[in-house]
């Protein structure tokens, strides 16, 4: 597991909303090797917020 400290973040790792807030890409989600179970967006690791679990 990726420190999340040691990550640089790129071009390809975010993208700003239209409110401002940094919204992680998928790319990014990966790199970092897990998912920290907050609902984003772009998850890669398909976890369900609502329901607590991934979902197959």
């Amino acid at each position: 597991m990726s420190d999340t400290n040691d990550l640089k973040l790129t071009s390809e790792d975010y993208y700003l909303s239209e409110e401002g807030y940094r919204v992680f890409t998928e790319k990014y989600h990966l790199k970092r090797g897990f998912c920290c179970k907050n609902g984003c967006k772009h998850c890669p690791y398909k976890y369900n917020k609502k329901t607590d679990s991934f979902e197959l």
